[in-house]
């Protein structure tokens, strides 16, 4: 696994062309359905403004410092996640074995792709849908059975993750400055005013103070392990940490380049986004009358309804939904990126190839999930529940323990800054992320499995763990 010696391989010589176009891709990696799709039904699922405060919390104590430390290891290697780590490990006098760190990022990165497009293509199919107008006067019972039919609707899927597919080899296969920084560049501020227009569409004809009620009123009764392990993995799969895609993006990282502020205005950004949303989406619900912890239907079924019974529903219905699919298509290209820099770089692929060949297996594999869905919902717990709290637990030990200080030193500055991340990654990360990963996962396996555990971690998991 450890592979040639990373120092056989020369170290990327394309970069971001500006910090403005840096910060949009990143900013646009981080900003996906993380934020539309899974926040929304997360937070209504686990206590609203009780889930909202966990959330902040992982994003500042973990993943921020986890995104200093990816992007400082990817401009400090020049190389791809798992190159990287390994060249890194090697000049500290490690084993390249550390590599499997990349390892774990990428293939989460891979998987998470896989059914991050199948949902992109019911995306594509519900902006159709709005701009044919086929929310209108739409109730519960029909969109459900809408949804039902948008998804059973297997040849018609297969053709929209083709061309979505397709336009994220186009893209990527562009490479960074042709690429993925121009696609960001302009869909990224794009995107940011159809965001503005849609909250403020929704908090002027729909329920503001129920909202802001929900989403900053904490009902602590729903917190156990199970909301803090739901919140890391959503940090992480928002923010875009654990994925071994920060790494890489951190090796086209001109050395001018302020780590430290862009990762805070990037976990700002994405946080901020997350938590608007929540108010372009929860005051359309409220208005009318629709649950708000309707699970990941809440979006592609309750939506619809919400859309149907106000003015201008239709119109507001295609920016919603082409806002949704403009996230998933720039976090997507981010993702897409991992697994082709590594074989650009590794096995001397052309970028265009490396780009198609990734594109046929996500194609693959995303063909199974549009036969069975039972497949999409187990990938997502396994990427978002283990994998990604998995990988940013090895990237903390890493770049905590096994780099000397002196390695993030150059990329990170020295100083009090320096001092904080350092203890942060060495004495709170790590044992963080690992007992709520365990206990997290053991409350996960209760309550989904009815599995009666032992008296001592029952009382440990909570109240809300009530096994059989």
């Amino acid at each position: 696994m450890a592979g040639a010696p990373a120092g056989d391989i020369s170290r990327k010589t394309d970069n971001w062309s500006s910090r403005f176009g840096f910060i949009m891709a990143a900013v646009g990696s981080s900003v996906g359905l993380g934020n539309f799709w899974r926040f929304p039904y997360t937070a209504g699922e686990n206590g609203g403004g009780a889930f909202i405060v966990v959330y902040l919390i992982c994003v500042l104590v973990l993943g921020l410092p986890i995104l200093m430390a990816e992007y400082g290891m990817g401009r400090k290697s020049g190389h791809s996640a798992v190159e990287g780590i390994q060249s890194l490990a090697r000049s500290e006098g490690r084993s390249g074995y550390w590599g499997i760190a990349g390892w774990i990022g990428t293939f989460t990165s891979f998987f998470i792709l896989t059914f991050y497009m199948v949902i992109s293509a019911w995306l594509l199919s519900f902006v159709m849908q709005a701009i044919g107008g086929r929310f209108s006067g739409m109730d519960a019972a029909a969109s459900g059975a809408n949804f039902e039919k948008t998804i059973s609707n297997t040849f018609g899927v297969l053709g929209l993750l083709a061309i979505f597919i397709s336009a994220n080899v186009f893209i990527v296969g562009r490479g960074v400055k042709a690429g993925l920084e121009k696609a960001a560049s302009i869909l990224m501020p794009l995107f940011f005013i159809m965001l503005v227009g849609v909250v403020l569409f929704a908090i002027t004809t729909g329920d503001f103070g129920k909202t802001a009620s929900f989403l900053f009123k904490p009902d602590w009764d729903k917190v156990s392990f199970t909301t803090f392990l739901e919140a890391i993995g959503q940090a992480f799969f928002s923010i875009g940490v654990g994925v071994g895609l920060m790494i890489t993006y951190g090796a086209y990282l001109s050395p001018e380049t302020n780590i430290t502020r862009s990762s805070v205005i990037i976990a700002g950004s994405d946080t901020l986004v997350a938590m608007i949303a929540g108010f372009a989406i929860f005051p359309i619900v409220f208005a009318a009358g629709l649950d708000p912890a309707g699970g990941p239907g809440l979006f592609f079924v309750t939506m619809p309804v919400a859309f149907g019974g106000i003015p201008m529903g239709n119109l507001i219905a295609v920016v919603f939904f082409s806002l949704s699919l403009f996230a998933a298509f720039t976090s997507s290209i981010s993702l897409m990126e991992v697994s082709v820099s590594w074989l650009e770089e590794r096995h001397g692929v052309t970028r265009l190839g490396a780009s198609v060949g990734i594109g046929i297996g996500l194609f693959m594999i995303g063909s199974a999930y549009v036969f069975s869905l039972n497949y999409l919902d187990w990938i997502d717990f396994l990427t978002g529940s283990i994998m990604l709290p998995l990988g940013g637990l090895m990237i903390a030990i890493f770049s905590g323990w096994v780099l000397s200080r002196n390695v993030m030193v150059s990329e990170l500055g020295d100083g009090e800054v320096m001092n904080i991340w350092r203890f942060t990654m060495r004495w709170v990360v790590p044992p963080f992320i690992g007992f709520i990963l365990v206990f997290g996962f053991l409350d996960k396996i209760q309550d989904a499995y009815h599995v009666q555990l032992p008296g001592v971690l029952t009382g440990l998991l909570g109240p809300n763990s009530t096994g059989g």
